[in-house]
């Protein structure tokens, strides 16, 4: 997948990435867990990688114990405490990732401009086997990440091995 935004990016120092999810507590971590991890050696561009929720719910928490001991089993290091998405995000932010589609219209809702909307895409639109997909279309269900909060750890670990895929297409979009 790629576009002009994107190009953009691509030739900037520092690429500044926002992954959101409902309450930042088990996917968007997650996700911001991976990608820090899989862009720490590179420099240029450099990538800094936060989170947050699209509601207010676990403000100041840690991540739910089932995420974080996913990412640690899968070897990424990663320090987290709950935040709500703010609209000041779109300012502080080159990449909005949610990883819904419900929190891409929330996040789209509050988008002042065409500028703040050409940030937001879905983060599993960057998995290469996913990317032909609209997310606009009746296939953009596909491009969901599924909330596994009240899971099973194996939901966690089906969670973490689609966002290694897309991480590894987002990471290779921009750097290449």
């Amino acid at each position: 997948m790629q576009n002009e935004y994107l190009k953009s990016l691509a030739l900037r120092d520092v690429i500044r990435v926002e992954m959101v999810c409902l309450g930042n507590i088990c996917r968007s971590p997650m996700a911001a867990a991976v990608l820090h991890n899989k862009t720490l050696e590179l420099s240029n561009p450099r990538f800094v990688v936060t989170s947050s929720g699209t509601s207010g719910w676990h403000d100041g928490e840690g991540a739910h114990h089932l995420s974080e001991k996913t990412w640690k089993a899968a070897g990424y290091t990663f320090e987290h405490t709950s935040r709500k998405f703010q609209l000041n995000f779109f300012d502080e932010a080159d990449l909005i990732l949610p990883m819904d589609l419900t929190n891409r219209a929330n996040i789209l809702n509050g988008a002042r401009d065409d500028a703040d909307k050409a940030k937001v895409f879905m983060l599993r639109s960057f998995d290469p086997s996913l990317s032909h997909i609209n997310p606009t279309s009746r296939e953009a269900e596909q491009l969901q990440v599924p909330d596994p909060w009240g899971e099973t750890i194996e939901a966690y670990q089906e969670v973490l091995e689609m966002i290694e895929r897309a991480t590894d297409g987002l990471v290779e979009a921009l750097t290449s």
